[in-house]
């Protein structure tokens, strides 16, 4: 949990934040919670706490995505690429995971698609560049505008459709899509 303590927050910055990371992000990681604690933002870090671990972004991306999915806090994950983290967030339903690389990309990830984690990336980043990018998603509202309300609509009943074709299959069925493929 981050420090307790109060410092200024970010006008509209979320007020809980869980972070997680693969093993390729853990030293960012422990950067973005510094910057949230200067922030006074509160956090949950959900793992990985080692380096060398051999642990899979899957694992901590879902655990972030359903935290976000469940209780509507906001999340950060990283890894070596940022890619990785925001494919598996994504298969949460609920979560919009956008992956920013510059100011720009995190305030359009907020305004315009209310996006719920940020993602990031470890590797050949500068470390000058997290504050901004964080600071940014973080202080960023959802516009709320109509044409925005209505594309999250259209993603909701992408998610959906998308449970629906998965009930509906029957055991086999993938197997059977993939006869022949080498």
């Amino acid at each position: 949990m981050g420090r307790s303590e109060r410092k200024q927050e970010p006008a509209g910055a979320a007020t809980f934040v869980v972070i997680g990371a693969d093993h390729a992000g853990v030293a960012a990681k422990e950067r973005v919670k510094r910057i949230l604690d200067e922030l006074g933002v509160p956090y949950e870090d959900v793992g990985s706490y080692d380096a060398h671990s051999a642990d899979d972004y899957p694992r901590i991306a879902r655990k972030v995505a359903l935290a976000v999915a469940k209780t509507g806090v906001k999340g950060i994950l990283i890894c070596g690429s940022g890619t990785g983290m925001a494919i598996a967030a994504n298969k949460v339903p609920g979560v919009r995971a956008s992956f920013a690389f510059d100011e720009y990309s995190a305030k359009m990830a907020r305004h315009d698609n209310d996006a719920n984690i940020l993602t990031l990336r470890a590797r050949h980043f500068p470390r000058a560049r997290l504050r901004p990018i964080i600071t940014t998603w973080l202080t960023t509202p959802f516009s709320g505008l109509a044409r925005h309300k209505r594309r999250l609509a259209q993603l909701r009943a992408l998610e959906e459709a998308a449970a629906r074709t998965r009930a509906s299959l029957r055991p086999g069925d993938a197997a059977d899509t993939q006869e022949g493929q080498g």
